[in-house]
Formats: structure tokens, C-alpha cells, sequence
């Protein structure tokens, strides 16, 4: 009988504690890495994490947690990262563990590699040596607060290796979670990384006090912008349709727990980019990947209208009352 694979979880912020909360209902043994000391010694004394969806109580004795990366590294046999994006190039800075490129590793980050303007399936192809084959993805539509209120919620698990990500899908899978799964890597987690942008986008809109109308055009707009690119980028047979895409967009864009619809909101209601992130005290995944979508479409040279807009906004500095306007011109 082969041995059950080990899985850990490594990161300390709000998706990472709800992935934990999810896996703890089907394995013995849950794997967790997080940064921050003293968290993990508050977990380990009273069952929760003190700074993320610390309704959450977990039963101790099924996690393995700790701040050592170099144990989950050599130890486990799959890691899920759910770490932002923005932080994940200082993560593995400094990493040196050669059994990397022979782990199964899942992203759940939904950003981009700002230092790389890459997605992180390539990011740890390349710094590990990790084959396409034994990366996957875990996408939503899928809030962590809604987990953590157990509350009915789907996760698609992608990967080339149709076993790996089955064998994920079933532990991931439980009474509020349902699970599917696809092969489509690339397409999956760039979508992942789009939505961020167009979730920004409806949240300007939303301070600048459109209505539902326009919301409605905006978003079903940007689900063909999201179409044009993943075809361009990665030419396979997919369903936008399906939740993994749309769903996925829908929920990040119109969801009172969507950071990147609140870090929108606030730039359309006339705060700076700066001040918009100091009072969020949250990473706004968006921000970071609209500049690299830019940067990578330079080579694909696809039709971006609504990432144009949000670059403009947030980068160029362009008020967002007149970038709309111009925008709204270009929608159909």
C-alpha cells in the first residue's frame, strides 16, 4: 500500500490559515510554515492563529508547525504555498534545499513575481528546477473568510499531472468544500492573476459611484480580455465559462472580503496608492501584477483595455474620474 504523502502549508496570512482549516478535516497531519515566531507559538499554546481569521480553532495535536522552512523542505513530500506574491522572491531568497526540485508544489499565491514578471509556476521552475509536471495550482472561486464561516465554497486544482492534482482535490475536498480539477496550468493561474487587476478596476468604479449597470459591462468585458490573453499565452482548448475563470473573477470582483475590489475603492474615492496600502495593512495582489501583465503583453501585444486603464490609474497617475471616461468609450 503506498504510503500517504505529506502535505504542508507554508505561510501565516488569511489563505494559508483557511487552507490549513481545510486539510486538518482530512489528514492526520498538516504541515505549516510561517514566518512569524511568536505566531506559531500562540498557535501551538491556544489553537489559532492571533492575526489572521482567528475565529479558526484548530486541534493542535494534527499540526506540525513551525518557522524552520529547511524541515518542510526536506520533510514533506507536497508544499502549498500561500504566501503574496510580492513577498515569495524574498521567501526563497536564501533557501538552499536541494530535495525542492523533486517536491510536488501547489501555488495558491494568485499573483505574479514582481522581480520577474512571471506567474509562480515559472518562478519555481526556474529557481528550483521543479518540471511543469509536479507544479500545480489551487484557484477559487474562493474567499477565506467564507471558509472560515464554513460557509459552501469550490476550489479547481490544476496541474499537467492529472494524478497529483486528483490526489490534492480529494484532500482539499470536504463537508463546505467541493473540488474539480483541469490541466490547464497556465491559463488557470494567469486568469488568477487578471482578476486581481479587473477586481481593482470594478472597486474605482465603485468609488467613483457607478452603478450595477456599468458594473455588469466592466466585468463582462474583462472575462474576454481574460479569454484574449490565456489564448495568446497559453493556446489550449478551456471554458472561460467555467468557475475556475469566471467564477473566480466574479467573486474577487463584486465580494465585500475582496481586498483588491477595497484597494480599488478607496483610489476611486481620491486616496493615493500609498495611503490606500497603509490603511488596508493587506496586500492588494493587483497592484503588483497589473504592471507585469503590462510588461509581459508586450510581447503578445493583446487587446487590454481594462488593464490599460488600471496601469494608467494607479501607475501613470491619471485621475480615475478621466481614465474611466475613456474607458467607457472603448466597452461594449
Amino acid at each position: 500500500m503506498e504510503e500517504e504523502k505529506k502535505i504542508a502549508v507554508i505561510g501565516g496570512g488569511s489563505w494559508a490559515t483557511a487552507l490549513v482549516k481545510i486539510l486538518c478535516n482530512n489528514l492526520d497531519t498538516v504541515g505549516w510554515w510561517m514566518r512569524n515566531q511568536e505566531a506559531v507559538d500562540y498557535i501551538k499554546q491556544f489553537g489559532r492563529n492571533p492575526n489572521y481569521l482567528s475565529s479558526v480553532n484548530f486541534d493542535v495535536d494534527k499540526l506540525d508547525i513551525s518557522s524552520d522552512f529547511n524541515k518542510f523542505g526536506v520533510d514533506y513530500d507536497v508544499l502549498i504555498i500561500a504566501t503574496p506574491s510580492a513577498f515569495l522572491y524574498k521567501l526563497f531568497e536564501n533557501v538552499d534545499v536541494p530535495q525542492l526540485a523533486q517536491k510536488t508544489i501547489f501555488s495558491a499565491v494568485k499573483g505574479i513575481i514582481p522581480e520577474y514578471h512571471s506567474i509562480p509556476a515559472r518562478f519555481f521552475h526556474k529557481q528550483f528546477g521543479t518540471p511543469y509536471e509536479q507544479i500545480g495550482i489551487i484557484s477559487g472561486p474562493c474567499h477565506a473568510e467564507e471558509v472560515a464561516l464554513e460557509k459552501l465554497s469550490y476550489l479547481t486544482v490544476a496541474c499537467q499531472t492529472e494524478t497529483y492534482a486528483s490526489e490534492l482535490a480529494e484532500k482539499l475536498n470536504c463537508r463546505y468544500i467541493k473540488t474539480n480539477i483541469s490541466d490547464d496550468l497556465f491559463g488557470t493561474e494567469f486568469s488568477a492573476v487578471l482578476k486581481n487587476v479587473y477586481s481593482i478596476a470594478a472597486g474605482i468604479c465603485h468609488g467613483l459611484r457607478y452603478g450595477d449597470n456599468f458594473q455588469a459591462v466592466l466585468i463582462s468585458n474583462a472575462i474576454q480580455e481574460i479569454e484574449r490573453f490565456v489564448d495568446a499565452v497559453s493556446p489550449v482548448h478551456r471554458d472561460v465559462k467555467s468557475s475556475a475563470y469566471l467564477g473566480d473573477l466574479l467573486v474577487t470582483a463584486y465580494s465585500q472580503f475582496s481586498r483588491n475590489r477595497t484597494f480599488g475603492t478607496m483610489i476611486g474615492r481620491g486616496y493615493t496608492v500609498k495611503s490606500a496600502m497603509m490603511e488596508m495593512n493587506m496586500v492588494a495582489e493587483g497592484y503588483y501584477a497589473v504592471k507585469s501583465v503590462m510588461e509581459i503583453n508586450k510581447r503578445f501585444q493583446v487587446d487590454l483595455p481594462i488593464v490599460e486603464a488600471v496601469h494608467n490609474i494607479i501607475y501613470e497617475k491619471i485621475s480615475p474620474v478621466v481614465e474611466m471616461r475613456i474607458l467607457a468609450d472603448k466597452l461594449t
